[in-house]
């Protein structure tokens, strides 16, 4: 058969020559090829050259002399370029101290058994497809793959799965154009500006002698890298630009890319006030909370004449947490929540600039837990610029102690995520890599990673002498010329500038920021601040009215049960759903799970979204909420809220990773820039909540004290002991309440479906309110349809939050009450279970504490002095004397006590939670009960 009749004239260019690979493959080891290829290679034997047409255009034509069935050369010759796009990497010109490892074995032609002459035989177009028109034939091409993926820019992105991705990829890498050629003028404002970025450092380091800055100095081209980022979303109208980064840069960024004045930062180390320079046209923001943080922790938001906003996100000196709270803002940026239904995303309208750090990267989990939800559909944000800001240091530890990987972003390959190494030495490759990063995002909507490789110029603050623990390194840096010199130099060299004009440059700037500093010395020299919290904060949250009208709840109930007639549900659960209807016709309870959904529909209906997150958050842990249902015929998904009348905003509830750290922090994030979206991220259990006790610790509990930032987020941690065992039975309530300071937040531990409905209720009505705050509940499993917990749809039609609740038919008879016993949450019930309709406990009251933080005190006051002849305050807990909530409330309980005994009725001290069989667990809950009931 003739060629022509064949399929291998459906092949040109690299297409062919992997099909001539293959069959240089299947000759040795046919069963390592695809069985169609073996099926076409058994019938039309070898693919041939045919004919100069399938050569493509440029083929010289002693390439298209290559015997049409010698394959011998072209295969290596194809190999030789698949090498130098997969392996360039390793013999790129990468590292600006040329300390790194190199491996240019794998590009050699030699290794090839490939002569100059050999590769000047083979077409250009089996080695690169459309190829600039300069390149003639296989030498000109193997020498310009070189040329773009060994200098100072390379790539990975072999590990892209996508064809068409990968294709785009290699196609803009192989135009060559990435590093573009600028303007006579563009260069020299390079050159201006990174004599600021350097000037400022410089500046800093000889007038606050010892101050620590974490300087930038090494990898200044990391604020021209973000310069550019910004100009790119300015082109695309992008409204907002969202910044995540750590210490190291952080006061550079701020100055440059956020435009803080001088004024203001050289008033911050020289102690005095700053609010003076802030810009009267209000284009800068900043937010201080009352006990405040350390200058290279806070953030800014900036407002360009373009309309840009520009966020840089506060930041603890834990490294990476910072990326899940940035992207979970950057999602509620892009999201139009005031409608019916889902949030509608504008994936243009915000994007994530995420710095790290080069030990951070792979040596923090929570890098990949960003990286793994970036295209899951409740959490994308259609694309993260992650930049790896690598000195390759980590404080003062090597990379060889530092990771088990060859980069320092090998991590993000798992997730098919490209990566572009660049030497930050190299002004004009970091501006060109910018470029392409965002050009990626806008293509693909994913995220891309740029490892930009530089140094620490000093230790890991500026007190440090990195000589002692790095000095190899360090004898280098210190012989290394700045970025600003080398650039400065080559300018000279292309005959753009006299080197006398860099050096008036770098003098100018430097004494433009004395006048700066000059300015700030004029104001007067002030004492620790005082710390003054705003009354909104010390006054609590009010009572806030929170019932609903039984005509508007039940017509909501009856939307949420009516489904469209295509749906097919499950039958069991639409019998089980159905009985929702039986409490509006006064038979049964409203159970937590339907109380919650009632509150969510009138929630919305009032104007405010609802975002609620969680590992099965949709049916919820406990099978008990079903706020989405699945067609059990096509497995569609309905979302029963967004039928009902009069809603005025959008709800949503995604099933999460099984992540708690990220998703916390995305959450809290998401809050931060929509205060009017109720957020509400719920833990599968309680105890899941230590994976993310770093968010707790230094962003939620904390955020308004050392930042001013407010949140309403609400946080369900399922609590009680059942005997299920130590990690099931503890949300560490503990924990919470030892943070709980300065109304930072409230924590509840409910026995009330109708109060679980009126403080979902309430923390909506407040979000915009000054007095806002996060909301904690260790919310119940057990007690989720126990009958003495739900409620009747009157209890939610007028009323309240109720931070105590007395229990009904105790206390009756005031005189006979020797022993009030408080209790929260299931053990109240327990309790209650107990004491029935109150006969035989005359001597006996009962008072559930419903809000544990902030404590009741007023409350629980007049309760006492309701029982004049009351001699014992009892706290009883099923949790262990250790844990729970005894040792908060005992401070309390002191002052309440006047001449009254206080005991403790519960576990005693343990290591872990609870008890790891039911039997053993039924004994002691058993004993807990009883010891809190019986008479004095």
């Amino acid at each position: 058969m003739s060629n022509n009749q064949s399929p291998w004239s459906a092949f040109s260019g690299p297409n062919l020559g992997y099909v001539m690979e293959q069959y240089d493959l299947f000759l040795q080891s046919p069963e390592e090829v695809d069985s169609e290829l073996v099926s076409l290679f058994q019938q039309y034997g070898a693919p041939s050259l045919a004919s100069s047409s399938q050569l493509g255009a440029g083929t010289s034509a002693s390439a298209a002399a290559v015997s049409p069935n010698n394959f011998d050369k072209i295969i290596r010759a194809i190999q030789l370029a698949d090498a130098i796009r997969s392996q360039g990497h390793l013999a790129a010109n990468i590292y600006p101290l040329n300390d790194g490892p190199k491996n240019e074995s794998k590009i050699d032609s030699k290794t090839y058994n490939l002569t100059e002459q050999d590769l000047k035989e083979i077409p250009v177009s089996l080695l690169i497809s459309n190829a600039p028109g300069n390149i003639t034939n296989g030498l000109q091409a193997i020498e310009h793959l070189k040329a773009v993926y060994t200098n100072n820019i390379a790539f990975e992105i072999s590990h892209v799965a996508n064809s068409e991705e990968r294709a785009w990829l290699q196609e803009k890498i192989e135009k060559g154009t990435i590093k573009e050629n600028l303007s006579a003028d563009d260069k020299k404002e390079l050159l201006k500006r990174l004599t600021q970025i350097e000037g400022f450092e410089k500046f800093i380091h000889r007038t606050f002698v010892g101050a620590k800055r974490f300087s930038i100095e090494g990898l200044d081209t990391l604020v021209v890298l973000i310069d550019e980022l910004v100009r790119q979303s300015e082109k695309t109208n992008t409204k907002q630009v969202n910044i995540g980064m750590a210490h190291r840069g952080r006061l550079n960024v701020l100055t440059h890319v956020l435009n803080k004045p001088y004024e203001m930062m050289f008033a911050e180390f020289a102690h005095v006030p700053n609010e003076t320079f802030l810009p009267e046209d209000g284009s800068l923001e900043f937010s201080k909370g009352w006990y405040g943080d350390v200058k290279y922790h806070n953030g800014a938001t900036y407002r360009s004449k373009t309309g840009l906003t520009i966020k840089l996100a506060y930041n603890p000196s834990h490294l990476e947490v910072v990326s899940p709270v940035v992207t979970g803002q950057t999602r509620a940026a892009q999201e139009t929540t005031n409608s019916v239904g889902y949030p509608v995303q504008d994936k243009n309208a915000a994007f994530a600039v995420l710095v790290h750090g080069d030990a951070a990267f792979p040596g923090q989990g929570v890098v990949t837990e960003v990286l793994n939800y970036s295209r899951v559909r409740g959490f994308q944000t259609g694309g993260s610029i992650h930049i790896i800001a690598n000195n390759m240091i980590g404080f003062t530890t090597e990379h060889y102690d530092s990771r088990s990987t060859l980069y320092s972003s090998d991590p993000a390959k798992g997730y098919e995520v490209p990566i572009i190494h660049v030497n930050a030495d190299d002004v004009e490759a970091v501006l060109g890599v910018a470029k392409f990063a965002y050009e990626y995002r806008k293509q693909f909507g994913k995220d891309i990673v740029i490892d930009l490789l530089g140094y620490r110029r000093y230790g890991h603050n500026e007190m440090d002498e990195p000589l002692v623990t790095n000095p190899t390194m360090y004898h280098v840096i210190h012989k290394h010329p700045t970025v600003r010199e080398i650039y400065g130099k080559q300018l000279v060299e292309e005959k753009l500038v006299e080197s006398s004009e860099v050096q008036t440059l770098d003098e100018t700037v430097f004494n433009g920021m004395q006048a700066a500093y000059d300015r700030v010395k004029e104001l007067p020299q002030t004492t620790a601040h005082e710390i003054i919290i705003p009354e909104a904060v010390l006054n609590g949250i009010p009572v806030v009215e929170t019932g609903v009208s039984e005509s508007k709840l039940t017509k909501i109930n009856e939307e949420l049960l009516t489904w469209p007639k295509e749906f097919t549900p499950f039958k069991k659960l639409e019998k089980i759903l159905k009985r929702r209807e039986e409490p509006f016709k006064g038979k049964g309870k409203v159970d937590w799970g339907h109380a919650e959904t009632l509150a969510f529909a009138t929630i919305v209906q009032d104007g405010n979204s609802i975002r609620l997150t969680g590992q099965d958050a949709q049916r919820g842990t406990f099978s008990h909420r079903h706020l989405v249902l699945h067609d059990e015929v096509t497995g569609a998904e309905l979302t029963p809220m967004h039928s009902i009348s009069d809603a005025k905003a959008s709800f949503v509830v995604h099933n999460s990773p099984l992540t708690e750290a990220a998703v916390l922090g995305y959450e809290f994030g998401y809050n931060l820039e929509d205060s009017n979206s109720l957020s509400i991220w719920e833990a599968q259990y309680g105890d899941f909540a230590n994976m993310a006790q770093v968010m707790f610790d230094n962003f939620i509990s904390s955020a308004r004290s050392k930042w001013g930032l407010k949140s309403g987020l609400v946080m369900l941690l399922p609590h009680g002991s059942e005997g299920q065992g130590a990690e099931h039975s503890s949300a560490r309530l503990e924990r919470y309440l030892q943070l709980a300071a300065e109304n930072n937040w409230t924590v509840a531990n409910l026995s009330s479906a109708a109060n679980y409905f009126h403080i979902l209720r309430r923390q909506a009505k407040m979000l915009n309110e000054e007095s806002i705050r996060p909301l904690i509940i260790v919310s119940p499993k057990s007690l989720l349809r126990h009958p003495l917990v739900g409620a009747d749809v009157a209890d939610l039609t007028t009323g309240h939050f109720e931070t105590v609740m007395e229990q009904p038919g105790l206390g009756q008879n005031a005189k006979k009450v020797k022993k009030i016993v408080f209790a929260s949450g299931k053990l109240a019930i327990d309790l209650a279970d107990k004491v029935k309709d109150g006969t035989g406990y005359e001597y006996l009251h009962i008072v559930r504490v419903e809000q544990l933080y902030p404590f009741p005190t007023e409350k629980i006051q007049a309760i006492i002095d309701r029982y004049p002849n009351a001699k014992e305050l009892v706290w009883a807990q099923e949790e262990t004397e250790n844990m729970g909530s005894w040792n908060f409330a005992l401070p309390y309980l002191l002052e309440l006590a006047k001449d009254r005994n206080i005991s403790y009725v519960g576990r005693v001290h343990r290591s872990s939670p609870a008890e790891g069989d039911i039997d053993s667990y039924k004994v002691e809950q058993t004993r807990i009960i009883e010891e809190a009931v019986k008479s004095i």
